[in-house]
C-alpha cells in the first residue's frame, strides 16, 4: 500500500520546469548575444541538460537513501577524496552565488522605489558607486547570517510570492511583447535578419570565435540545478519511462520557452539604442529591459511621452519586487541549507570539530559565520578593485557561472566509474551499454572543459587579468582548501 501519491510526468515536468527555466537568464542572454544567444541555448538543453539530466536521475534512484547528496554519489563512485573536493567545489559555487547576490540584492530593491536602478548613484563616506554596493553587499550577508543563525528562517518563505512575482514577468513579456508587435505592424525593435542574426552578436564583447564559444557556460548556468531532481525518482509513477519522458519533454519545452523569450525582448528592445550605453550591466540589465517593455508598450498604446515614462518605472518596480523577494526567500535558505547538508552528508573525521557543531537553532554557526566573512572578502576585494559598474558585474556573473558549473566535471567525470560497480542495486537504468555511457560522458565533458577554458581565456586576450583571475579564483581557491583539508586528515591518520 503506498503512503504517499506518486509523482505523474506532468507533475515531475512542473517541477523541473519551475527549478530550472529563469526569467532573468532570457535577459542576460539577450544584452550578451542578442538572437545569437538561441542557438547556444538549443545546444546546451541537448548536449548538457538532457544527457547530464539522466545520469542524476541513474545517481540519485541507485543512491536514493544516501543522506549526504552528491558528497553520496561522488563518494560511491570515485572515492571518498575526490568526493569530497568535488563536493568542497559544489559548495563553492552557492559561496559564489552569494558573492554575487550580495551586491545584486540592491538593485532589484532600488528599482522597486526608483522606478530604475538607482545604485549607480549611490555614494556612502565619499566612496563610489561601485564601492558603495560592495560595502551594501557586505552588510546584507552579515545581516542575513545573524537572523540564520539565530534560527530566522520563516522569512525564506517570502520566496515562494516572490517566485510567483518572477513567473508573472513570463506571462507579462508574452502579453505585451505580442500586444507591441500587432500594435507596431509586426515591426521589430531589434532586426532580424535569418541566419546572420543567428550567429552574429550585436555586443562587441562577443564577436571573437573563443568569446562566442565561451557563451556556452552561460547557456549551461541557465540550465542549471538539474542534480536536485535526481532523488525523486523513488517517487514517480514507473520511474523507468515517467522520468526519461518527463527530462525529454522538459528539455524541448525549456529550450523552446528560453529561445522565444529571447527572440520575444526583441520586440522591444533594439540593442545599441537600449543595452549599449554606460549605465547598462549585469546587474541591471533585467530592469533596464523591463523598464524599456514599459515605455515602448506606452508608445506603441499612443500614450503621451512622460505617460510611457511612467509605465516604463511601474513594469521595472514590478520585476525589481519580484525579484528582490526571490533573492531575499532564497538568501535565508541558501545561506544555511547547502553547508548544512554537506557538512552532516561528509564524514565528520574530516572537519574540525567547531564546524560540524550545531547550535540550538540547528544550524552550524561557525561553519556559517566563516562563510560570511568568506564572502564578505571576496566582495570587498572585487568592489574596491578598481573596477567600473560594468566590470563588477560582469565579474561577479562570471564567477557565479564557473563556480556552478566547474561541480559538473566531478558529477560527470564519475559516472563512468559508477557505472562499473557490480554490486548496486540500480532500480533506474537509461545508459546500457558502455558506448553509451562513455560516448555521452565524453560530450558533455567536452562541452563544459570548453566552455570553461573559453570563459577564462577570453579576458585573458584582451588584457583584463582582473576580470580572469576573479573568473577562475572561486574553484581553484576552495578546491584548494579542500585539498588541504583532507592532506591534513590523512597525515592524522597515518601518524
Amino acid at each position: 500500500m503506498e503512503k504517499t501519491k506518486k509523482i505523474s510526468v506532468t507533475g515531475l515536468i512542473l517541477m523541473i520546469f519551475t527549478s530550472i527555466f529563469g526569467f532573468a537568464n532570457t535577459t542576460v542572454a539577450f544584452d550578451q548575444m542578442g538572437y545569437a544567444s538561441i542557438i547556444w541555448y538549443v545546444i546546451a538543453a541537448f548536449l548538457f541538460f538532457l544527457p547530464s539530466g539522466l545520469m542524476f536521475a541513474e545517481y540519485g534512484s541507485t543512491f536514493k537513501d544516501a543522506k549526504g547528496g552528491i558528497y553520496s554519489w561522488l563518494e560511491q563512485s570515485i572515492g571518498e577524496k575526490l568526493a569530497f573536493i568535488g563536493t568542497f567545489i559544489w559548495l563553492s559555487s552557492w559561496i559564489i552565488w552569494m558573492v554575487s547576490t550580495s551586491s545584486k540584492v540592491w538593485i532589484p530593491f532600488s528599482t522597486i522605489f526608483a522606478g530604475h536602478d538607482a545604485t549607480q548613484n549611490w555614494h556612502l563616506f565619499g566612496l563610489n558607486a561601485t564601492q558603495t554596493v560592495g560595502l551594501m553587499g557586505v552588510f546584507w550577508i552579515l545581516v542575513v547570517t545573524y537572523c540564520a543563525t539565530r534560527g530566522i528562517t520563516s522569512i525564506a518563505k517570502v520566496s515562494s510570492i516572490g517566485g510567483i512575482f518572477v513567473s508573472l514577468l513570463n506571462v507579462v513579456l508574452f502579453i505585451v511583447s505580442l500586444s507591441i508587435l500587432f500594435l507596431n505592424h509586426g515591426h521589430l525593435a531589434e532586426p532580424f535578419n535569418g541566419v546572420s542574426s543567428l550567429i552574429n552578436s550585436p555586443n562587441p564583447s562577443f564577436m571573437s570565435p573563443i568569446a562566442m564559444l565561451s557563451f556556452i557556460v552561460y547557456a549551461v548556468f541557465a540550465y542549471g540545478g538539474m542534480e536536485s531532481m535526481g532523488g525523486v525518482t523513488d517517487s514517480l509513477k514507473k520511474p523507468e519511462k515517467t522520468f526519461p519522458r518527463g527530462i525529454i519533454i522538459s528539455t524541448i519545452m525549456i529550450g523552446i520557452m528560453y529561445a522565444l523569450s529571447i527572440f520575444l525582448w526583441g520586440i522591444s528592445t533594439n540593442w545599441h539604442q537600449t543595452l549599449s550605453g554606460h549605465n547598462v550591466d549585469l546587474g541591471n540589465i533585467t530592469y533596464v529591459m523591463m523598464n524599456n517593455l514599459g515605455f515602448v508598450f506606452g508608445h506603441a498604446l499612443g500614450l503621451q511621452t512622460t505617460s510611457a515614462i511612467t509605465l516604463g518605472h511601474w513594469f521595472a518596480r514590478f520585476a525589481g519586487l519580484g525579484m528582490f523577494m526571490a533573492y531575499l526567500g532564497s538568501f535565508f535558505v541558501l545561506i544555511y541549507s547547502p553547508l548544512k547538508s554537506f557538512i552532516l552528508g561528509s564524514p565528520k573525521k574530516l572537519w574540525p570539530a567547531k564546524v560540524t557543531k550545531l547550535n540550538k537553532a540547528g544550524v552550524p554557526a561557525f561553519a556559517m559565520w566563516c562563510q560570511a566573512a568568506i564572502v564578505a572578502i571576496f566582495v570587498f576585494f572585487i568592489s574596491f578593485g578598481g573596477s567600473d559598474a560594468q566590470s563588477f558585474y560582469t565579474i561577479l556573473t562570471d564567477m557565479a557561472n564557473i563556480s556552478t558549473t566547474f561541480p559538473y566535471l566531478f558529477l560527470i567525470g564519475a559516472f563512468p566509474f559508477f557505472k562499473r560497480r557490480q554490486d548496486l542495486d540500480r532500480p533506474f537504468v537509461i545508459y546500457k551499454t558502455k558506448f553509451s555511457v562513455y560516448a555521452t560522458t565524453i560530450l558533455v565533458l567536452l562541452v563544459l572543459i570548453f566552455g570553461i577554458i573559453f570563459t577564462v581565456i577570453e579576458p585573458i586576450l584582451e588584457h583584463d587579468l582582473i576580470t580572469a583571475f576573479w573568473t577562475i579564483i572561486g574553484p581553484v581557491l576552495f578546491g584548494a582548501i579542500a585539498w588541504s583539508f583532507y592532506a591534513v586528515h590523512e597525515k592524522k591518520s597515518n601518524q
